[in-house]
């Protein structure tokens, strides 16, 4: 299984990171972005990643995705 890292930017200079910093595959969001489906915001552009999509697809499809970035973005 292959391993993600998910940023939530809430601006410049300031980000949310769950993950590894190593990881093959690195999901970014802006946090205005992180209410819409994961799969819906990376066809719009929105949700962008560095490395292999299918780990990616995987992601989105096991909800995992959703869940890490749900997370981030609801930081207080």
């Amino acid at each position: 299984m292959s391993t993600v890292q998910y940023r939530v930017a809430f601006g410049k200079n300031d980000e949310a990171v769950e993950g590894p910093d190593d990881a093959p595959v690195v999901v970014s969001v802006g946090a205005a972005d992180a209410a819409l489906r994961p799969e819906v915001a990376f066809m719009q552009g929105r949700l962008k990643n560095t490395g292999p999509t299918g780990p990616l697809f995987a992601a989105f499809s096991d909800g995992s995705a959703a869940a890490a970035i749900s997370r981030l973005a609801s930081r207080s």
